[in-house]
C-alpha cells in the first residue's frame, strides 16, 4: 500500500464516514430485497471496511 500522510488519511476517513451516513439513511428509504437495497447494504459494509483499515493504518504508523 502506498504510504499517505497522516492527515491525508484522516480527511479520506471523515469524508468516506459522511458518505456512510447518507447511504445508512437512505437504506431507510429502500425496500428489502430489492436489488437497490442489496447494493446499498454491500456499499455500506464496504465503506466500513474501508474506515477500519484506515484506522488501522493511522494507528500503525504513530
Amino acid at each position: 500500500m502506498k504510504n499517505y500522510p497522516k492527515d491525508k488519511l484522516i480527511q479520506a476517513t471523515t469524508v468516506i464516514e459522511s458518505l456512510l451516513h447518507k447511504c445508512e439513511k437512505s437504506m431507510l428509504k429502500l425496500t428489502n430485497r430489492t436489488s437497490q437495497h442489496t447494493l446499498l447494504k454491500n456499499r455500506i459494509e464496504a465503506l466500513k471496511i474501508a474506515i477500519e483499515l484506515i484506522e488501522s493504518e493511522v494507528e500503525k504508523n504513530e
